[in-house]
């Protein structure tokens, strides 16, 4: 449960992260506390969808991870965004993320954050 926690708070700082100095990424709503719950409502769909079918794209695309020698990582974190974006728009949450380009530098973005997160952050595998 921590670590699920531990994730949650680190795709949310990420989201928050990318948000702010990508100006086509968006989240938008009335008052600040509203933002919040939605920025971590969308951090919680974010993790579903890499738990459920970002390993499954990995799966199906890795003789392609071979042939780049591990870029086309950058696309299949953009196409995750991009389906994070829709199912938010599907949910009615106030997230977008405009075009494809976006969501590559957004990708690269939250999986540097991510990554920096999860190394401060404790976690619970000891």
């Amino acid at each position: 449960m921590k670590n699920f926690v531990v994730k949650t708070v680190a795709n949310t700082a990420a989201l928050a992260v990318a948000i702010w100095l990508l100006d086509k990424i968006t989240l938008t709503g009335h008052s600040t506390p509203k933002k919040v719950i939605t920025l971590v409502l969308v951090a919680l769909v974010f993790g579903v969808v890499n738990v459920l079918v970002k390993p499954l794209v990995k799966l199906l695309t890795f003789p392609l991870f071979v042939l780049t020698l591990g870029l086309i990582t950058l696309v299949v974190n953009a196409l995750m965004l991009l389906l994070t974006s829709w199912l938010a728009e599907q949910l009615s949450l106030s997230f977008r993320v405009d075009g494809f380009w976006t969501a590559v530098l957004g990708g690269l973005i939250i999986s540097v954050v991510s990554w920096a997160m999860n190394v401060v952050l404790p976690d619970n595998k000891d």
